[in-house]
């Protein structure tokens, strides 16, 4: 009787010993994701730690890498979701000035008064770069060159009509037609507009104290869009018009655009490669605020800028802070992949060390 008895606890307490080991096997492991290599081939391990949600907003100019990031993210860690919307640079400033988002998205990054608002800390992170490019809708005729002179005139509205004789001269090989100029620009606050006004008002004295530079200035000709979304749009729908916009967008709608004059007298066409190298100029500060309004050399392009993430310096999250921490050396290492495709230049290896640090720094 007593050997039954201790036969049966044995097989009881056996079992028991199993089921325990085999719930602890089920358990979730929570580690911390080594810091991203910008140096090295091999994708950082996943993100295992409990996650966060993330809402972002700003800039239209990355939007497109930006939506890619986030989706790819998310696929390889789940625990962590990040929503990004495209509201233009000087909505995000407000949003995030404001504490409304966990980051933002500007072309021009933040101006000191901007950032004294913040009590949280701001830190600036270049997270891409690209080109402005003047697109246009004349149907036939592509391959169109336009001289440090004559765009800034076409877009103060000097320049009325595509057969002008200015348009003509520099275009020998082209028939232009008796087309009015329709000029589209971005209705709202803009970091694209502030990259554009800041050129224009380096290269023409009569851009300078006429419209000037900023997010927002008043256009003296032309029709308004919401977004590089809308001013792509708008192009499209509008026989005669011509528009500035983000390089990708133009790329990915196959709308032509002008081979603009540089710094140097030569007409470049503005392609990730031309864009790097007016990139190459720029020696980005302690801030990280660099900017190439007139960029040096025969091959650079004219009108390039890098696009900052505003994140803040402490959450009062830690689950946030850690997340926000993953996201961005996500975005400066594995995202910088999706550049080439998107129509985006991919940071250098020297800027991508330079900035993780900053990245490193953010805590709650």
């Amino acid at each position: 009787m007593f050997s039954r008895v201790n036969s049966t606890r044995r097989a009881f307490l056996l079992s028991l010993v199993a089921l325990s080991f085999g719930i602890a096997s089920c358990q979730p492991q929570t580690t911390n994701p080594p810091s991203a290599d910008p140096n090295s081939s091999a994708s950082p391990a996943a993100d295992t730690s409990a996650g966060a949600t993330l809402n972002g907003a700003g800039a239209s100019f990355p939007a497109p890498l930006y939506q890619r990031w986030f989706s790819e993210y998310n696929k390889a860690n789940p625990n962590t979701k990040v929503s990004y919307q495209s509201v233009g640079s000087g909505a995000g400033v407000k949003q995030f000035t404001a504490g409304t988002i966990d980051f933002g998205a500007s072309d021009t990054g933040m101006t000191k008064e901007e950032i004294a608002k913040v009590s949280r800390g701001v830190l600036l992170i270049p997270a891409t770069a690209g080109s402005v490019v003047l697109a246009y809708n004349l149907p036939g005729v592509e391959g169109i060159r336009l001289s440090r002179d004559v765009y800034p005139d076409i877009l103060l509205g000097k320049i009325t009509n595509w057969n002008d004789p200015r348009i003509a001269k520099i275009n020998p090989d082209l028939k232009f037609p008796d087309q009015p100029i329709t000029v589209i620009y971005r209705s709202d606050g803009s970091g694209t507009t502030a990259v554009l006004t800041k050129h224009l008002s380096t290269i023409s004295p009569a851009w300078k104290s006429g419209p000037g530079e900023g997010k927002s200035v008043s256009w003296p000709a032309g029709t308004g869009a919401k977004g590089n979304e809308g001013v792509t749009a708008q192009i499209q729908q509008t026989q005669g018009a011509i528009g500035y916009t983000e390089y990708g967008y133009a790329t990915q709608n196959k709308i032509p655009f002008a081979i603009l004059e540089n710094k140097a007298g030569e007409y470049v066409a503005a392609t990730p490669e031309s864009a790097s190298t007016a990139l190459a100029s720029v020696t980005l500060p302690e801030d990280f605020l660099g900017f190439a309004p007139d960029p040096e050399g025969a091959t650079s392009y004219p009108i390039v800028s890098y696009s900052w993430i505003m994140a803040y310096k402490t959450y009062d999250d830690p689950a946030k802070a850690q997340a926000i921490e993953n996201v961005l050396k996500w975005g400066l290492t594995e995202g910088q992949k999706f550049s080439g495709e998107l129509g985006y230049v991919p940071l250098p290896a020297s800027v991508v060390s330079k900035v993780q640090p900053a990245v490193d720094a953010i805590s709650n």
